[in-house]
């Protein structure tokens, strides 16, 4: 797909300064753009590769002033960031088509309930009252079970399992083999020593705008839902728990795990390899760094948090400034 630079400024409505009329049609970074690619910078440890690239267009901030030279045309933007992203998704939408059952080998009811322009993928599974949102692409080998809800314009990579009635809402987007529903990991010990099962009678509810990464399981509650709220972002290789809460635009890293009836906050951030324990509260705005362990609830709004167990940031520098001075005793 083939743009000019004139063209790319009217999707951003951001400003052109060079040649209006230069085409692109590929992306790049900035540090390895060619001729016919676009590339962004945002970044300001970046800014040398402003002058040397071959790119085509970059798109930069509209505050961004050169210092040099720069070969390529610029589109000034209020935000590249966001900028690059907003155009990624409109050349991705441009490329996707939606065609109703392009598959073949489709397993489903009389009672699946399929909107316009569905595509879903050979090998597919279609549960009993399943009910598919409009221009949703589900791709192949997957399983939706019965009573399944999904919204409108969703993604379901190859080989993700949605089990009985889970609902998704609008605009989510799973990656290949995550499991959605499973039980959770509930085991009540008995007088012998052995465990007995404790089933799961609940759901997970995931709202509107959510992305899930590959591997990802997200279990189903005792009782009630699990809920993933509106604009969640997780990353591959998560564990959520039963019960547990996301709120709304919190994002996760890689290999986090939240064990069962733990309530995350909204706009939290949350680092690879993070582990919380169960039943506690995070408050909104937390930051969570890598490998922090949570052990008890965060009631502060806004605090980042380092360690495990977990310390605020400046409590824990000083921490780890007695460990090495006594390391080197």
């Amino acid at each position: 797909m083939e743009f000019k630079a004139k063209e790319i400024a009217e999707i951003l409505k951001g400003t052109v300064v060079g040649d209006p009329e230069v085409k692109i049609s590929t992306f790049a970074r900035i540090e390895s753009g060619k001729p016919g690619a676009i590339c962004f910078f945002a970044n300001p440890k970046y800014e040398h590769y402003v002058y040397d690239c071959e790119a085509s267009v970059i798109i930069v901030n509209d505050t961004f002033e050169p210092q040099k030279p720069v070969k390529a045309t610029m589109i000034k933007v209020p935000n590249a960031y966001a900028s690059v992203a907003a155009l990624l998704d409109y050349v991705t939408a441009k490329r996707r088509s939606y065609k109703r059952y392009r598959g073949c080998h489709i397993k489903r009811f009389f009672s699946t309930r399929i909107g316009r322009k569905v595509y879903v993928g050979s090998g597919t599974y279609l549960g009993r009252h399943a009910e598919i949102g409009d221009y949703t692409k589900i791709y192949e080998q997957v399983y939706i079970g019965d009573n399944v809800k999904i919204g409108s314009k969703c993604i379901i990579y190859p080989g993700v399992r949605i089990y009985p009635g889970m609902v998704i809402g609008d605009n989510v987007i799973i990656h290949a083999n995550a499991v959605i529903g499973s039980d959770g990991f509930g085991f009540a010990p008995l007088d012998d020593g052995s465990y007995k099962k404790i089933e799961h009678t609940g759901n997970v509810i995931i709202e509107d705008d959510v992305e899930i990464g590959a591997n990802t399981t997200v279990d189903k509650s005792q009782m009630g839902s699990t809920i993933i709220r509106k604009g969640v972002k997780i990353d591959n290789l998560c564990q959520i728990a039963h019960n547990v809460e996301i709120g709304e635009n919190t994002v996760m890293a890689a290999q986090t795990g939240i064990a069962g009836s733990t309530k995350v906050g909204k706009h939290c951030i949350i680092g690879g390899q993070v582990g919380l324990a169960g039943h506690i509260t995070i408050a909104d705005n937390t930051t969570l760094a890598a490998q922090t362990g949570v052990i008890s609830s965060i009631k502060t709004e806004g605090q980042v948090f380092l360690g495990s167990p977990a310390l605020p940031h400046k409590q824990f520098l000083r921490a780890y400034a007695v460990f090495r001075r006594n390391g080197k005793e």
